[in-house]
Order: structure tokens, then C-alpha cells, then sequence
């Protein structure tokens, strides 16, 4: 037996070496070919194969780690009732006439986009809905709060961010109330916005008997904002027939009235109507996956009455996309379709714009048609890296005729683009990778040309105290600027 044993021995100490090779490039070969088949995105799976081979081992347990997308398996098992309100919310689709009114006749640009979303998104535009603006948190949350406080047998509440400061407080104290009354009330923070303050508000909800859960909760004991895979939605639903959406978190920064530390000017909207259903659809997949309970029943139908008629009625519909849908990164058809159809103007408020190249061109080539193109910026942002990297690639729509302008302080977070005054695309994504690609997000696309004209209204109102950036300027900076923004541009995807 010794000797048996030490022929062994003598033999694994001979092979070992060949035997972890072969295991390493079988490894190899199939993670490069599961990215090659999977990825879609052709500089994604380049830089996937890359890693891989040229670290071999390490580079394919990274790729299983972060690179195979098993949210997007998961989630689809959670949608079978999407379909379900889709088929209820064709009552409130608008007739012909109605379109022809709104806009405009069949052959008209901005009927094509209609089509287009409607095609991308399989979902219904819903008639007879109310969106009102509301600024910053000073005129959003006293609304939101009411709302809470009106309800009369459910909330659903989705934010990206919920502070434990004097702000979320004051809304932990509302959901406790109504959870008093007997009102079915869940909260969905996304896992690493919950980190923004330390410690998080997710005791203080569940110690007030708020259920609540994290959105793929993280072990970093930091928040780390370059993070992807976040819930960056802003979803309040309340009774399934008064909601909130757009780029507001909760958060005392948002309220400028009181001169908070740091200051963020913000957009948010109430919407009422038929198309809070696909608001609140949203709400319970993404509670269905975080939570693992499906919020069914009463409580949890979506009211789908009329919330006003005739020509004060928005004709509105929800863009849900993120990392889990078939087609990842469809909205970025949704914003070249919208400019392809723009014939007068195209203006875009974003805190973060890094967008890719099809999008630039897209850009392009309505300034060049004759479009008048505005993109409006903060002036100073929060994040650095998104600053220098945006900076970088902002000559590629200067040159061809897009105007940029960048807001005075306070930061802009508003998150808005409007499409000759009769087009609106409103809510929580921005103009960049991570929102496009890597994040959670839903936007709201309205066509009315009151809403549409006030919204245009306001952003002109920015553009007349902002700065404008010019091609010059850009292109005028030192060489060690220049270099510092073009390494970070290169990160531009994941920023």
C-alpha cells in the first residue's frame, strides 16, 4: 500500500500541471464563447473575451461573477401579468380622431414615434391622464406626503435613494401612519442607494412596521456611485390611481427652502389616469423580484377611470427597460426615433450625458436637418468622472451644430427632453451607458402640446441663466485636461 500510495503521489505531482492547464483553457473556451453568444454589444464582449484569455482563470471567474446577466433569467418568470393590464388598458387607447387632434394625421413624424414606442415597449398608450410638473422637493414631497396620507388601501413606494435625515423621516412617519390605518404599504430601496447614509433607513421602516426590502442588497458597507445593476426608479403609487415618477429621491438635499448642505434642484410628476397601471406593473415585478412575494388582490388593483377628458387628457404610456429586458438598451431607440422625427426642436435636460456614438450621430443629424438642438447640463456635477468624461466627447455634438448650455448651481439632477413642444419623455433615466444599459429605469412618454409648451417654457427659462459651452472652449483645453478627460472617457460605459 505505501508503495501504491507513492506512485500516486509521484504520478499527481507529474500531471498536475497539465491536467490544470486543460481545465483552465476548457474554462476559457467556454466562457469566451458563452460571452461571444450572449453579449450583443460588440465592445462589451470584445472587452469580455479580452479579460478572459489574457487572465486566464481569474478572467473567466470574473465574467461568471459579474459578467453573466441572471437577472435577466429570473425576472422574466415575474412579467406573466404585463400582458394582463396591456389587454385592460387598450379600453383607454385613444381613437383615430384622437390621435389626428393630438399628434397629428397618420403620416404625420411624431405619429411614426408613437408607433415606434409602441412597438419597442408592447404596451398600450393610454388616453384620459393628468401629469403635473412639480419642482424639487419644497413642491413634490408636501403632494407625495398628502397622497400618503389620503390613502385609503395601498402604497407602493420605489427609490433609488432614501435618506435617514429629517426628509425620510418625515415619509417613514406618513407609511407608519397609513400602516396603522390598515393600508398595504411596501417599499423597494435600491441596495446601494440605501447606503447613501449610514446608518440606512431600513430598520427605522421596519421597526415602524413599513414592509420593506432591498433591490439586490450589497455588502459594501459604503455607497459606491459608479455601482451597476441599480433600481434607479422613482415610483410612488398610491389606491393604483394617483403616481409619482421622475428623478426625484428622497432625500433632504431636495428641498432648497431649507439651504441643505448640498443643494440638488430637481423634476418630479403626478400622474393620474389610466397610466398609473403601467406604473404600478412596474412596482410589483420589481417587488416580486426583490421581496419574492407577488401583491396581488384588491388592494393592489390599478384604477383605471378617466382622469380627465377631452382636450386637457395627456395621451401617456410607460418605458420600462433595464439589464433584464430581451433587448437591452432599447430606449436608446426610443430617443433616436424621437430625434429622427423632431422638425422644429429637440430640447434635453440630463445630469449625466454620455451617451454612445449611434446616439451623438442621432443628435447630429437633427441639428444638421435644421433642428434646433439644446442639451442642457449642470454646471458643476457631482460626480467627477462623469464630468471629465462627459467633457470629452461633448465636440462630437458641438461640431455638428448642437447647442450646450450649463447650468448655474444648484446641481440639476432634472431629467426631461421635449420634442417640438408636443413631445415628452420624462422620468428617472439619463443619458448615459449606465442608464441605457445597466441600470433599472422607467420613463414616461406624453403627448400634449399644453404639457409639452410649459415644460419647453422652463427649460428656455434655465437655458437664460446658463452659460454656454461652446466648441472653442472644448477644444482650447490644456493638454493635461484634455488627458485626464479622455482616460476617464474611456470608462465612459460604466460611470
Amino acid at each position: 500500500m505505501p508503495l501504491i500510495a507513492a506512485t500516486l503521489v509521484e504520478w499527481w505531482l507529474h500531471l498536475w500541471p497539465h491536467i490544470t492547464a486543460a481545465a483552465i483553457l476548457l474554462v476559457t473556451i467556454a466562457a469566451s464563447t458563452h460571452a461571444i453568444l450572449v453579449k450583443r454589444d460588440t465592445r462589451s464582449a470584445i472587452a469580455w473575451v479580452g479579460l478572459i484569455w489574457l487572465s486566464p482563470g481569474f478572467g473567466a471567474f470574473v465574467y461568471w461573477i459579474f459578467g453573466v446577466n441572471r437577472i435577466q433569467s429570473r425576472a422574466s418568470q415575474l412579467k406573466a401579468d404585463a400582458v394582463k393590464v396591456s389587454r385592460e388598458l387598450t379600453g383607454a387607447a385613444p381613437n383615430e380622431a384622437r390621435l389626428n387632434a393630438v399628434i397629428g394625421a397618420p403620416e404625420a413624424p411624431l405619429r411614426s414615434l408613437e408607433s415606434l414606442v409602441g412597438r419597442i415597449t408592447r404596451r398600450p398608450l393610454a388616453d384620459h391622464n393628468r401629469v403635473t410638473p412639480l419642482t424639487g422637493g419644497d413642491e413634490a414631497y408636501p403632494v407625495m406626503l398628502e397622497a400618503i396620507a389620503s390613502a385609503t388601501r395601498s402604497i407602493a413606494l420605489s427609490s433609488y435613494i432614501f435618506d435617514r435625515d429629517p426628509t425620510g423621516k418625515q415619509f417613514v412617519e406618513a407609511l407608519s401612519a397609513a400602516v396603522r390605518r390598515g393600508i398595504e404599504v411596501r417599499v423597494l430601496i435600491d441596495g446601494i442607494g440605501a447606503s447613501y447614509s449610514f446608518p440606512s433607513i431600513l430598520r427605522q421602516l421596519e421597526s415602524a412596521g413599513v414592509r420593506a426590502s432591498l433591490f439586490l442588497p450589497t455588502s459594501v458597507p459604503i455607497y459606491f456611485p459608479y455601482a451597476n445593476l441599480r433600481n434607479h426608479r422613482k415610483i410612488l403609487v398610491v389606491d393604483g390611481r394617483v403616481g409619482f415618477t421622475g428623478g426625484l429621491n428622497i432625500r433632504h438635499g431636495c428641498r432648497l427652502s431649507e439651504n441643505p448642505r448640498h443643494p440638488v434642484q430637481d423634476l418630479h410628476f403626478r400622474i393620474e389616469g389610466p397610466v398609473t397601471a403601467q406604473l404600478l406593473q412596474v412596482f410589483i415585478e420589481d417587488w416580486a423580484f426583490a421581496a419574492d412575494e407577488k401583491l396581488a388582490g384588491p388592494a393592489w388593483d390599478a384604477d383605471l377611470s378617466a382622469a380627465v377628458d377631452g382636450e386637457e387628457g395627456v395621451l401617456a404610456r410607460g418605458i420600462r427597460y433595464g439589464p433584464d429586458d430581451p433587448d437591452i438598451g432599447r430606449i436608446r431607440l426610443v430617443l433616436a426615433g424621437a430625434l429622427a422625427a423632431a422638425q422644429r426642436s429637440v430640447r434635453v435636460m440630463t445630469p449625466y450625458f454620455l451617451p454612445d456614438d449611434a446616439v451623438c450621430q442621432a443628435l447630429d443629424v437633427a441639428a444638421m436637418r435644421g433642428v434646433e438642438v439644446d442639451i442642457v447640463l449642470p454646471g458643476e456635477n457631482n460626480l467627477t468622472m462623469v464630468n471629465w468624461a462627459s467633457t470629452a466627447m461633448l465636440w462630437q455634438v458641438l461640431e455638428r451644430g448642437c447647442r450646450v448650455w450649463k447650468t448655474p448651481p444648484p446641481f440639476d439632477h432634472t431629467k426631461l427632453m421635449v420634442v417640438d413642444r408636443t413631445w415628452t419623455l420624462l422620468g428617472s433615466g439619463n443619458w448615459d451607458e449606465r442608464s441605457m444599459r445597466l441600470n433599472f429605469e422607467f420613463n414616461v412618454e406624453a403627448y400634449h402640446r399644453g404639457l409639452a409648451a410649459s415644460l419647453d417654457d422652463m427649460i428656455a427659462d434655465r437655458i437664460a441663466v446658463s452659460k454656454p459651452l461652446t466648441l472653442h472652449e472644448v477644444d482650447s483645453r490644456r493638454l493635461p485636461v484634455r488627458l485626464r478627460d479622455g482616460v476617464a472617457r474611456l470608462f465612459s460605459p460604466y460611470l
